[in-house]
């Protein structure tokens, strides 16, 4: 071998034993002991062969923890219908509208209810994409790697929301049944629209910021960001359609009689056969052990309208939570639910509970983190939004289960998750109650100065529900 050759291969084998020795890396000694840690014995090939080609969660499936758990609740709201999301982000809208149609049903004796979800989301995207476009204006002056800056261009645009985008979005634009404005492929499966969306916007984005380094009057940039919208128009209007001003519609009571027909704008509708206001009426709560409870928060850019509400939340201990969700239960009010809908969640019995899986004795090791720590390291969050509908007390008056109606369409449980009290301390996150249900000293924290919290908080990324 020519006598170079044998010198860098010398010299790269003294590297690699040498490298990470005193710099923090791992040294090839270092590497030796952790393969060391690997025993390799006749239970790990075992397991080793089981998991080559079967998933994680079959094989820690926790055979002691697979008693039969009832979906049988001691009180429970009746639901009106499972709804199918599909292949989209837009569970907010679903269990909102699930709820409304609910409470629209109940007080009219109507025999069935749909309400259009495309209608909505068209609205939705639309005004997203304009509070975006405002935004970038209202920060032109900042520079590119400005914290909220980046945040606005690497969050443009979501199909995921939460109450308060639901609530300024129905207020101002109404609610039409679902057969006025059906679902489109595109509303359906939201993921290549939301794309190039957002695609759109971050290049209209960084044309508003040029103008205004140009010194582009205020005029100007209205008139510029008025015709970007107009294309973003155009676009939801070709995939998911155009949203109806006004619709005839014929009302049956429960014995399926014709009652009228009229005509009615979105808003009209929505006055006619729920009324209520979404934003006064409505408390929103939260457990987030990282923060003090019986306090106010709210969160910059958690909205989905630029002229909108941000989300605003207290917060309070869950025992506090559940209380004011067993009162509204008990009363036939069904809720708005969010929780981390894929921790430790079994699909096929539709069960979410900590002892589905027994990962620790799979994998010979401890996850010992608490709620606080799962939030502070981003391993937790909100991620789905459901319609809480029921609870099963013990003979204490305590809860053992809880049982929500997901957006999934039909499955186990007809459509719906059993969650048991113990998984509902650790994963639940927010709810949304009428404020008929929430005592005194609660609805006083309202009267507090929101504490304000980022955008980019560990709780609130724009794809949490």
């Amino acid at each position: 071998m020519n006598r170079h050759l044998v010198s860098l291969a010398a010299f790269l084998f003294v590297s690699v034993a040498t490298i990470g020795a005193d710099n923090g890396g791992i040294s090839a000694e270092m590497l030796g002991r952790l393969r060391s840690t690997y025993g390799n014995t006749p239970a790990d090939k075992a397991l080793r062969n089981a998991m080559a080609a079967t998933s994680i969660d079959k094989i820690a499936t926790n055979a002691n923890g697979r008693a039969v758990t009832s979906s049988e609740m001691s009180h429970r709201v009746r639901s009106r219908g499972i709804t199918d999301q599909k292949s989209s982000g837009r569970c907010w809208l679903f269990t909102g509208l699930n709820v409304l149609r609910s409470q629209m049903m109940a007080r009219h004796d109507l025999p069935e209810l749909k309400l259009s979800q495309s209608y909505n989301f068209f609205y939705d995207q639309l005004e997203k994409s304009n509070l975006f476009l405002q935004s970038v204006i209202e920060t032109a002056s900042e520079p590119m790697d400005n914290r909220r800056v980046q945040w606005l261009f690497q969050n443009p645009l979501s199909d995921g929301g939460q109450y308060t985008g639901l609530s300024d979005n129905i207020m101002k634009y109404g609610v039409v049944p679902a057969e006025v404005m059906e679902e489109s492929f595109s509303a359906n499966n939201t993921s290549r629209l939301r794309q190039l969306l957002s695609l759109k916007l971050r290049e209209d984005g960084l044309s508003l910021r040029r103008m205004a380094a140009s010194k582009a009057g205020k005029k100007a940039i209205a008139a510029e960001t008025e015709r970007m919208l107009g294309e973003i128009y155009r676009i939801l209007a070709l995939t998911i359609g155009t949203p109806p001003e006004e619709f005839e519609w014929t009302r049956r009571d429960s014995k399926g009689n014709v009652v009228d027909t009229r005509r009615y704008t979105p808003r009209e509708f929505y006055q006619q056969y729920a009324g209520n206001d979404l934003k006064a009426d409505y408390v929103m709560l939260m457990n987030d052990p990282t923060r003090p409870y019986h306090a106010l928060y709210e969160i910059d850019l958690d909205r989905h309208s630029f002229d909108g509400q941000n989300w605003t939340y207290i917060n309070l201990p869950m025992d506090e939570i559940k209380k004011i969700a067993i009162e509204s239960i008990k009363d036939s009010t069904m809720m708005y639910f969010s929780c981390d809908v894929g921790k430790f969640f079994d699909r096929d019995r539709g069960l979410l509970d900590l002892d589905n899986y027994d990962y620790e004795s799979l994998l010979g090791t401890s996850f010992s983190m608490d709620k606080a720590d799962r939030i502070r390291t981003y391993a937790s969050a909100s991620s789905h939004a459901m319609t809480l509908v029921g609870v099963d007390l013990g003979a204490d008056g305590s809860p053992r289960r809880w049982l929500v109606e997901n957006s999934w369409g039909s499955g186990a449980n007809d459509g719906h998750l059993v969650i048991t009290d113990r998984w509902m301390d650790e994963y639940m996150f927010r709810l949304v109650v009428d404020r008929k249900y929430v005592p005194g000293k609660v609805l006083d924290v309202l009267k507090q100065k929101p504490v304000a919290l980022p955008a980019w908080d560990p709780m609130f990324s724009p794809d949490q529900p």
